[in-house]
């Protein structure tokens, strides 16, 4: 691939090209001819320099390059994490509450300032940590809404993320209890097995038609 692109550049500047360079104590600027023995003396860098500055011009084809935790959302389809963030808010915001008729999103209980996009794990999954407010200390459904909140977005999004769940601080008696079970692989598959359980996840996150 190198030699292909050190050809191509060497047909676009006609054979031979005249290669500036900057004196690195920011001086005035000279020209040699690449295939001169000046340029050839200095082991190549001045001609290695500017085809990684070429190269990168031509891959640029003028649009920005995304860096570290925006490339990897930009490879799942976002723009940036601001535009996970909302994507996640609105899969939860329609989530019913298990007793009252109203969402969650009504009741205060999911709100977008509580779902944060960290950056990835080593193996570069993304990760999310969403923080949900019960509406009183001793609600005894909490467990169930979180529940509920981690099928949703599992459910709702394309893709494999790394999702912490986590009542917010201070908001419930039982807070720490709570969050290992609702963060737990295994304590959340058995509890999708109990089919009455599973009917109640069910009827807080479908749809409505």
């Amino acid at each position: 691939m190198l030699s292909y692109i050190k050809r191509k550049l060497s047909e676009s500047d006609g054979g031979t090209s005249v290669v500036p360079v900057t004196s690195s104590c920011g001086g005035g600027v000279s020209s040699s001819n690449s295939s001169s023995s000046n340029s050839n003396s200095v082991g190549g860098r001045t001609s290695a320099d500017d085809l990684v500055r070429k190269t990168s011009q031509m891959s640029m084809d003028n649009e920005a390059i995304a860096y570290g935790e925006d490339a990897l959302l930009q490879e799942l389809g976002y723009r940036n994490a601001t535009d996970l963030q909302e994507t996640i808010y609105d899969l939860l915001r329609g989530i019913r509450d298990p007793e009252k008729p109203c969402t969650l999103e009504d009741l205060n209980v999911i709100y977008e300032d509580g779902i944060f996009v960290l950056p990835p794990t080593r193996s570069n999954v993304s990760v999310v940590r969403i923080e949900f407010n019960p509406t009183v200390p001793h609600c005894s459904l909490a467990t169930l809404i979180g529940l509920c909140i981690r099928v949703k977005v599992e459910r709702g999004l394309p893709h494999n993320i790394k999702l912490d769940i986590y009542i917010k601080k201070g908001a419930h008696q039982t807070e720490d209890e709570i969050n290992k079970q609702i963060n737990d692989k295994e304590r959340i598959a058995a509890a999708m097995e109990n089919p009455n359980l599973r009917e109640l996840v069910e009827n807080c996150i479908k749809d409505e038609e």
